[in-house]
C-alpha cells in the first residue's frame, strides 16, 4: 500500500504499568498495523499514599511520551488519540501532569472512565478474535484496574471496571518481594471480594467462551504452555500449578519463566492472584487469549469517528430519547447555534470538527433536566451529563458538554469554568456564549422561521445584527437579549444588538 491512498492513525494507551502506542494504515476498509511500541513506565507504582504521582514516575512518563511524539509528528492530529486510564483517574495531581504530558507528546491526552476502558477493550479484542455467534466474556488485567465485559460480535452488554490490578495488588500483598501461600490466599480473597459486586449477574448472563487480554494474561498463557501444563489456552488446573510454582519459588527475583520479562516479575504474583480469583468466582474452566486491547479498540473507534460511525452520536441520541427531549426544539437550537458558529469560526479560531460537534450535542441534550424539574433544569441536565455512563466520551468531553448545558441560561457560572483545564477554558466559554445566544433567540419555541442574525466579533464586543424593525416587532426577544447582555457582561465580553 502506498502513502497516497493510506490514512494513518495512532492510538496511545497510557496504562498503569506500560504505555502502548499502535500506528496503523487504513485503506479500502482494511486496517494494517505498521508499528507497535511498548514501554514499561510503572506509572501506578509512582502513585503515593496521598494519590499523587511522584517525580520519578512523572519523569519516566514524560520521556516516554516525548519518544511517542516524535513517531506521530507527521500523522494528522484528528487521526491521533491518546488516553489515560486508572492511574490518571486516581491521581490528584493529574491536571499539572496533563499539561506537561500534552507538551511532551504534542497532543492532548484524555482520561477515560473504567467502563469506557472496558468498552474499548472489548472492541479491540472483538476485532482481533472475531466471532459472529459466540457470546464472550473478556477479562483484561491492567496495572490498576481489571475490566470484565460480556458481549457478542462488537456489542458489549455488561461492562465493569474493578479497582484491582497487577500493580496495586502486588504492592499491597507482595510488597516484600516474596510469595507465600498466606500472601497468595489474602490477595485472592481481596480480588474475590471485589468480584462479589458482579459475580451473580455475570454468571446469570453466561457466555460461550472466555478471552483474556493484557500482558499478565499473555504471560500466564505463555508460561503454562511452555511448562506443558496446558496444550490450549489457560485452564483452571494449569493456573493452580502456576500458583503452586510461584509459592514454591518464593521470591520475585527467582522467577525464571520463559515468556516472563524482567519488568513484569515484580507485579506478576498480583496478576496471577486476580486471574485465579476470577476463575473461581466466575467458574471459568478455560480461557483463550487475545493480543487485542484498549489501543486496538481506540484505533477502530477513531476510524469510526472519521468515517461517519461515531458512537458518541448514538450515545447523545440515546440520552435524549431516554429523557424524552423535545427534538424539534433541539433541532431549532442546533440550526441557530451552527449558524452563529460559522460566523464566529474564523475570528475565534474554532475547530469545525470537534467544537461544532460539541455544540450539536449540546443542542440535543440541553433540556435533559426538564425530566427532573423545570426550576434549575440547566443544573439538573449538567449533572446528568457529568455523571452518566456515556460510551465513546472521555472525561474531558463529558465535562465540556456538561458545562455547555450548565451555562446555557441564567447567570454565567464563571467559578465552575475553573474546573476546565486552562488551555481549553476560553474556547469553552466562547462556545457557551454562542450557545446561549441560540437558546435566547429560540426561547419562543416558534415554528416560524427566525431571521439569521449577522454576527460580528471584535475584541471583547459581540454584535448581533437583525433586519430593520425586526426587534421592534418582537419585543419579547428584545427584552430577552437585554437580560442576556447583563449576564454576558459578567464575562470578558459585551453583547450589542441592533
Amino acid at each position: 500500500m502506498n502513502s497516497e491512498t493510506n490514512e494513518f492513525y495512532a492510538a496511545i494507551d497510557m496504562g498503569s504499568n506500560s504505555f502502548h502506542m499502535v500506528v496503523a494504515a487504513y485503506s479500502d476498509r482494511q486496517l494494517q498495523v505498521i508499528d507497535r511500541i511498548k514501554e514499561s513506565v510503572r506509572f501506578a507504582a509512582g502513585l503515593n499514599e496521598n494519590r499523587k504521582l511522584d517525580d520519578d514516575s512523572v519523569e519516566r512518563a514524560l520521556k516516554c511520551l516525548e519518544r511517542f511524539g516524535q513517531r506521530i509528528r507527521e500523522i494528522p492530529r484528528v487521526n491521533i488519540r491518546a488516553v489515560g486510564t486508572n492511574t490518571l483517574r486516581q491521581a490528584r495531581n493529574r491536571k499539572s501532569f496533563l499539561r506537561l504530558a500534552r507538551q511532551a507528546l504534542g497532543h492532548p491526552i484524555e482520561i477515560i472512565s473504567g467502563r469506557e476502558e472496558a468498552r474499548l477493550t472489548f472492541l479491540g479484542v472483538a476485532h482481533t478474535v472475531y466471532s459472529e455467534t459466540d457470546q464472550r466474556l473478556v477479562i483484561d488485567i491492567g496495572g490498576g484496574s481489571t475490566e470484565f465485559i460480556i458481549g457478542k460480535c462488537f456489542e458489549p452488554f455488561y461492562m465493569e471496571s474493578l479497582y484491582m490490578g497487577c500493580v496495586n495488588v502486588s504492592q499491597k500483598y507482595f510488597k516484600d518481594g516474596n510469595v507465600t501461600n498466606k500472601q497468595m490466599r489474602k490477595a485472592m480473597l481481596f480480588a474475590q471480594q471485589e468480584l462479589e459486586s458482579i459475580q451473580a449477574a455475570y454468571n446469570k448472563k453466561g457466555w460461550d467462551a472466555v478471552l483474556g487480554s493484557s500482558g499478565t494474561i499473555l504471560a500466564v498463557d505463555s508460561i503454562v504452555r511452555e511448562k506443558g501444563w496446558s496444550e490450549s489456552g489457560i485452564t483452571s488446573s494449569a493456573l493452580k500449578k502456576l500458583r503452586t510454582n510461584l509459592i514454591e519459588t518464593g521470591s520475585f527475583e527467582d522467577f525464571d519463566f520463559e515468556g516472563l520479562s524482567d519488568n513484569r516479575k515484580a507485579i506478576f504474583a498480583g496478576g496471577v492472584a486476580i486471574l485465579s480469583a476470577a476463575f473461581e468466582a466466575l467458574e471459568i474452566k478455560t480461557m483463550s487469549v487475545s493480543d487485542g486491547a484498549v489501543r486496538e479498540g481506540l484505533l477502530y473507534d477513531l476510524i469510526g469517528r472519521t468515517h461517519q460511525q461515531d458512537i458518541r452520536e448514538a450515545t447523545v441520541i440515546d440520552l435524549a430519547n431516554r429523557y424524552k427531549v423535545d427534538m424539534e426544539q433541539a433541532r431549532r437550537i442546533e440550526t441557530a447555534t451552527l449558524n452563529l458558529f460559522k460566523q464566529a469560526k474564523k475570528t475565534w479560531s474554532l475547530d469545525s470538527n470537534q467544537e461544532a460537534l460539541l455544540l450539536r450535542w449540546a443542542a440535543t441534550v440541553h433540556e435533559l433536566g426538564l425530566s427532573i424539574a423545570h426550576a434549575q433544569y440547566h443544573k439538573h441536565g449538567a449533572y446528568l451529563i457529568a455523571y452518566s455512563d456515556m460510551p465513546g466520551f472521555s472525561s474531558e468531553e463529558q465535562l465540556h458538554l456538561s458545562m455547555l448545558v450548565r451555562a446555557h441560561r441564567r447567570k454565567f457560572p464563571l467559578a465552575e469554568f475553573e474546573t476546565i483545564p486552562e488551555e481549553d477554558r476560553e474556547q469553552i466559554v466562547r462556545l457557551s456564549l454562542l450557545f446561549r445566544l441560540a437558546v435566547v433567540l429560540n426561547r419562543s419555541r416558534s415554528y416560524s422561521t427566525l431571521p439569521l442574525p449577522k454576527l460580528k466579533i471584535k475584541d471583547d464586543k459581540i454584535t448581533l445584527g437583525f433586519p430593520a424593525k425586526w426587534l421592534a416587532e418582537n419585543p419579547l426577544t428584545q427584552a430577552d437579549l437585554e437580560i442576556e447582555a447583563d449576564y454576558i457582561a459578567k464575562t470578558n465580553y459585551r453583547l450589542i444588538y441592533n
